[in-house]
């Protein structure tokens, strides 16, 4: 009985494809009621004309759904609203999460504005994301953060929403800033001010350590903006 009620049972090291007509499953004794669940369960899991394998239409489905550059992400800014970093397509991006009350606070924010002034003519954006996962270091709201440095530290360029870097609640962004260039050792962002040079095209070029300060990489910026002076 059992073996007219399966059209066919294939069982290999890695597969199990069972493929049975429904109806027939309410004929089999109850003995066999655990091979009627399996019977389920394999019918409720969709399968690929080719098995295991995806199809390539199936790989470039998930292909074209993933981030190429950080063009594919919306942020936020300060004030809530979404903002396309498509937005700055054609600009070399220096990307920093910033705090206002960490030891290297004073001397990134300024030199970070030093640079800021010397080449956004030149096609330089920096985006500074704000984040409290250090020792709670910026636990102000967006107000207070974007009026501190662009009072104290006369910073021009655009403060974003405050976000997580590291863990599940980490920013798509970040996630993948992390995935494109690791850190020396592991991906996790090790502190406040880690920065990431991202070149005209979207892709993520370097990574610096937060103990990395801005004018020490004034020569990778100056070579992606193609500035010889």
């Amino acid at each position: 009985m059992l073996r007219s009620s399966f059209r066919l049972l294939y069982i290999t090291r890695t597969n199990l494809l069972v493929r049975a007509s429904p109806s027939s499953l309410s004929r089999l004794p109850s003995k066999f009621s655990s091979a009627k669940q399996l019977v389920r369960s394999h019918h409720q899991i969709p399968l690929s004309t080719t098995g295991a394998k995806l199809s390539r239409s199936e790989h470039s489905m998930a292909a074209s759904s993933e981030p190429k550059s950080i063009y594919d992400f919306t942020v936020k800014d300060a004030k809530g609203n979404d903002v396309g970093l498509s937005t700055y397509k054609g600009k070399v991006l220096l990307i920093v999460n910033v705090a206002s009350q960490c030891g290297l606070t004073n001397s990134n924010y300024t030199e970070l504005a030093q640079l800021y002034q010397k080449y956004k003519d030149h096609g330089f954006e920096i985006l500074a994301f704000p984040c409290n996962q250090f020792g709670n270091q910026e636990p102000g709201s967006n107000e207070e953060i974007v009026q501190f440095a662009c009072t104290r530290f006369k910073a021009e360029y655009p403060i974003f929403d405050k976000v997580d870097v590291n863990g599940d609640s980490a920013a798509p962004i970040y996630k993948f800033l992390k995935s494109s260039k690791g850190g020396l050792f592991g991906d996790g962002i090790k502190w406040n001010f880690a920065k990431f040079l991202v070149d005209k095209d979207g892709n993520v070029v370097d990574r610096y350590a937060p103990t990395t300060s801005p004018l020490s990489i004034e020569k990778d910026l100056k070579k992606l903006l193609g500035v010889t002076a």
